[in-house]
């Protein structure tokens, strides 16, 4: 079974969002996830669709797959956090937490 795979790191959205996207394209043909994400509203479904069109990318170049024959397995892990301060009343501040993910993408033919 061949394979290839894409990965987006370091991207400015949530793991908690992109999952959400993540499990409507998991185990669907590429064209058929491709289709899904367009229409998929949100940052969340162009940061998927971005790793998903590298990935077809990758196997039509470097494995010569066909995108129809094409399974998707996706995946989110947790990036760094980029803590940013917000000023709050009396002097004080309060932790904003800006999350990160890294996106890999699976096709299996």
């Amino acid at each position: 079974m061949e394979e290839a795979r894409a990965t987006g790191k370091y991207m400015r959205i949530s793991p908690f969002k992109v999952k959400k996207v993540i499990d409507l394209v998991q185990g669907k043909n590429a064209k058929e996830a491709m289709d899904i994400l367009v229409f998929t509203r949100g940052k969340g479904g162009e940061k998927v669709r971005e790793v998903l069109k590298s990935a077809i990318a990758n196997a039509r170049n470097t494995s010569s797959l066909a995108p129809e024959s094409l399974r998707v397995k996706a995946l989110v892990g947790k990036g760094p956090t980029l803590k940013r301060i917000r000023p709050r009343a009396r002097g004080r501040a309060d932790l904003v937490r800006r999350r990160t993910s890294h996106i890999t993408i699976i096709l299996e033919s």
